[in-house]
């Protein structure tokens, strides 16, 4: 056991385990990294592992060797995992993959280079490596992905007593299950039994005779965006995965949905900031390389502005004023822009905004904007006015103010509309189209209202 708890009060990683693991590690001391590390929970030493230099997590596989929790390994950030699969043999692979349950499995190979999953899988029996193999031809992200393939399957004329006697005396039930399947001959599903249902009928009883009648089939080639927003809308513990001829295939658990949700959740937010696909633990050369592209685009955005403010440099030189008060027009459209923005883009995920009520939300954020333009309006008139005792100076700022949050208010939701229906992710590039309306349609305002009032 170890001298001293993995995490803090907060739950964070303590600094001295992790010293004390890696000490143990460099010196060659493999009993007290064992010791260190044994007992740690496999979603702990995932963790651990993380934030481990990569030749320390290594060292810290090999002393753990067969004692290793193959149970951590989709729990790792993409990189790590990748790096670490890399490091194990194929063999140690292989008898991790038959811990696990087949979705997490497939979600272990699936971005290793072909050979080397070829070599992988190669190693196991062949039952489990025809299931592999199978789910891998699914698209990626889909239900396929998803699903496991260990589930129970009963024909509908057996008796709940039977039914019962059959799980407890087969050895290659799933670890964890909610629902019995029923189905015909060739395996097409007829319906699902809660277990608590099978629990609460008397043995005699047919299985036929409680089944379920809501049913949520999900198709094998669905997103699993869809697939999420099917648990959610229907509050699904688990769901069948059936193919285009409605066979059984595969079954899908809420905890797999959860982990879907984060993985959106975390893509969505890399995207909005131009780091998707990026983690902590690249190296400094894919971390730039990830970025520059992002940043070239910003670049072009600022210099199409630069351009605009270019047209107003007499204008800026007879009043240095507005060179002191153009940022903040700028500025204040950016905000409203990305608060509309990142509500039309959250709405769209969720499907709470789409054809249906998209007039309804884009006549909303509209009036939001004007009401917000109206009232800065007010308060930079204000500000200018004290500031440089100028009202007419102050008269342009707000007119400004008003056209800008307005237009960051349109761009706000029509972009991310308009991306959504392009089949494009609205995520990844509507950041950089609401920040160049804004910056241009504010500059523009504030000096073009400025070289006609101000003359």
């Amino acid at each position: 056991m170890s001298d001293f708890p993995l995490r803090d009060e907060e739950g964070d990683v303590r600094p001295e385990f992790l010293h004390a693991v890696a000490d143990a590690l460099e010196e060659g001391d493999v009993s007290r990294a064992r010791e260190l590390t044994l007992d740690l929970h496999e979603a702990d030493l995932a963790d651990l592992l993380e934030i481990l230099r990569q030749d320390d997590r290594a060292r810290l596989i090999e002393a753990l060797g067969a004692d290793f929790k193959a149970a951590a390994l989709p729990e790792l950030d993409e990189a790590v995992r990748d790096q670490v699969l890399e490091e194990m043999p194929p063999e140690q692979v292989a008898e991790a993959l038959q811990e696990l349950d087949s979705d997490e499995a497939v979600y272990l190979l699936e971005d290793l280079d072909r050979k080397d999953r070829e070599d992988i899988l190669s190693k196991l029996p062949y039952f489990e490596r025809i299931a592999l193999q199978r789910s891998l031809e699914y698209p990626e992200d889909s239900a396929g992905r998803m699903m496991q393939t260990d589930l129970i399957a009963v024909p509908p004329f057996w008796s709940v007593g039977q039914t019962i006697d059959y799980m407890r005396e087969a050895d290659d039930l799933p670890e964890r299950f909610y629902e019995i399947f029923v189905v015909d001959p060739a395996y097409h599903l007829i319906g699902c039994v809660a277990l608590n249902r099978i629990l609460r009928s008397k043995r005699p009883t047919e299985v036929e005779t409680i089944i379920d009648e809501e049913m949520h089939p999900i198709p094998v080639e669905a997103d699993q965006e869809e697939v999420a927003r099917q648990f959610e809308r229907y509050n699904l513990n688990s769901a069948p995965v059936v193919d285009e001829d409605g066979r059984l295939v595969g079954v899908i658990t809420a905890d797999d949905i959860v982990e879907v949700v984060q993985e959106e959740a975390s893509e969505d937010i890399l995207a909005m900031g131009g780091v998707g696909g990026e983690s902590v633990v690249d190296t400094v050369w894919e971390t730039t390389r990830l970025r520059f592209a992002w940043l070239v685009a910003n670049l072009i955005t600022a210099i199409a502005a630069s351009i605009v403010i270019s047209f107003f440099e007499a204008t800026i030189e007879q009043m240095v004023a507005l060179a002191v008060l153009m940022p903040i027009v700028a500025s204040m459209g950016g905000n409203a822009g990305t608060q509309t923005m990142t509500v039309a883009v959250r709405a769209l995920a969720t499907q709470d905004l789409g054809p249906a009520n998209a007039m309804r939300v884009i006549l909303r954020e509209c009036a939001v904007g004007l009401l917000n333009g109206l009232l800065f309006a007010v308060i930079m008139a204000l500000i200018a006015y004290f500031w440089f005792g100028s009202d007419g100076l102050g008269v342009v700022i707000g007119v400004a103010m008003v056209v800008n949050l307005f237009a960051a208010a349109l761009a706000g939701i029509l972009i991310p509309l308009g991306l959504d229906a392009l089949d494009l992710d609205p995520a990844i590039a509507s950041g950089v189209f609401v920040t160049t309306v804004t910056d241009v349609v504010g500059f523009f305002a504030f000096l073009g209202l400025a070289a006609l009032w101000l003359a």
